[in-house]
């Protein structure tokens, strides 16, 4: 699996609560420009085995979501397989992203992302830090409460999801 990976093309956005997000007000957005180098034919499951070899779990393959949302008990990483698309972070004030396969997010619990358009073979695949299970929050004022108060127990991943022990989602996480 190490043929696939790349070293990193790290941006972070450590990004505000803009009274309908939350965010995360300690652990950045991190965009791993070109982090993967995937293989033409079935580069989902090369996503799925790097993921889950650096303790990650509970993958899925689809799109994002054309709504802004956050999950307020998980952490989330998107790994493009293919297709590019145009991605919100942190609600109606956060930066606009483009993405592209071979392009990771590592997404802090409580960050809003929402897909403002992508290409029609857009393929991405998501998972969690094992022992986190996700939820879907949209924002509402009667999610608030508790969202923040989900956010802030969410605990710091053992690895990052592409890079393990060394990668530099711990250094960028750390308390």
């Amino acid at each position: 699996m190490k043929k696939y990976i790349l070293a990193p093309q790290l941006t972070t956005f450590l990004l505000q609560d803009d009274g309908r997000i939350p965010n995360n007000p300690r652990l950045p957005l991190l965009i791993y420009a070109n982090a993967l180098k995937l293989p033409a034919y079935d580069a989902a499951t090369v996503c799925e085995r790097i993921i889950s070899s650096n303790g990650w779990g509970g993958s899925w393959r689809n799109g994002i979501y054309s709504f802004h949302h956050f999950h307020s008990t998980a952490h989330e990483v998107l790994a493009v397989a293919r297709g590019t698309a145009r991605v919100h972070f942190g609600g109606q004030s956060g930066p606009k992203i483009d993405v592209k396969t071979g392009d990771v997010v590592a997404i802090p619990a409580g960050v809003g992302h929402k897909n403002l358009g992508s290409s029609s073979d857009l393929l991405v695949v998501g998972a969690y830090p094992r022992g986190q299970t996700w939820d879907l929050c949209r924002g509402t004022p009667d999610e608030r409460p508790w969202a923040v108060e989900n956010i802030a127990r969410v605990p710091t991943p053992a690895s990052d999801p592409i890079y393990g022990v060394q990668g530099p989602l711990l250094s960028h996480w750390s308390a």
